[in-house]
């Protein structure tokens, strides 16, 4: 049996959102026991749940962590980009498309 690791190492790209993003869960998250106050197995966020980014972090030098302030639930949990999607865009953008505006930006 081979373990699945994931080997992109996030934070060597910008961020996928930014503080004050609107954005929706793609996924159920359920405490995994590392949220206070709820019990393990406890719903923290529904798929559909609407919510601002608040503040980035990172776990493991390799990942971004996003503070999630859940407008219905009142609560902060830290998300993946993988776990939600920008309401402010209209799409998120590719990476080749971010590296592009990146080279852009510097260029001027």
């Amino acid at each position: 049996m081979t373990l699945w690791r994931e080997q992109e190492v996030e934070i060597h790209k910008p961020p996928g959102f930014m503080p004050g993003e609107r954005v929706r869960a793609t996924r159920h998250v359920k405490n995994d026991g590392t949220y206070p106050g709820k019990e393990i197995g406890e719903n923290l966020v529904r798929t559909g749940d609407e919510g601002y980014v608040r503040d980035i972090g990172t776990f493991l030098q390799q990942f971004y962590i996003y503070a999630v302030e859940w407008i219905g639930r009142g609560t902060v949990v830290g998300m993946r980009a993988r776990e939600m999607v920008s309401l402010d865009r209209s799409c998120t953008p590719s990476d080749s498309e971010m590296n592009a505006a990146a080279d852009k930006q510097a260029a001027t």
